[in-house]
């Protein structure tokens, strides 16, 4: 509250951005070096933290937000940490993620939407 009321909103969230980023890139590299046996759990468990820590972070936050972020810059600060994930750590691990999914389609299918083909009528009452 204080840093926003005096004029410090600018440097605050350039390093909470600054160090969010510097968090994620160590993630990624340890994404990277995870056996494959473990990487989709990995994966999930470095999504599940963060999202989690974003309940926390942007609360803290939640002054700046009102008065400096949605105000001037016309964002808001969870969509900009989530976006710091995208780019920092899901983007750079899509393709590998991608591979997991060609291995077992039957699996994914249940949480990515049109990864098997397209359902046929004449195999309904399989499907059933």
């Amino acid at each position: 509250y204080k840093c926003v009321c005096q004029q410090h909103s600018e440097q605050m969230y350039s390093d909470l951005i600054k160090k969010i980023t510097n968090h994620l890139e160590r993630v990624s590299k340890e994404l990277q070096a995870s056996p494959p046996d473990l990487y989709i759990e990995r994966f999930n468990i470095a999504l599940g933290q963060y999202m989690g820590a974003l309940q926390s972070i942007v609360p803290l936050f939640i002054y700046m937000n009102k008065f400096y972020i949605e105000t001037k810059l016309n964002r808001d600060l969870k969509d900009d940490l989530i976006k710091l994930f995208t780019e920092h750590v899901a983007e750079k691990h899509i393709y590998s993620l991608m591979q997991w999914v060609q291995m077992a389609p039957a699996l994914f299918s249940k949480f990515i939407p049109n990864i098997l083909p397209p359902a046929v009528e004449s195999e309904l009452q399989e499907y059933a």
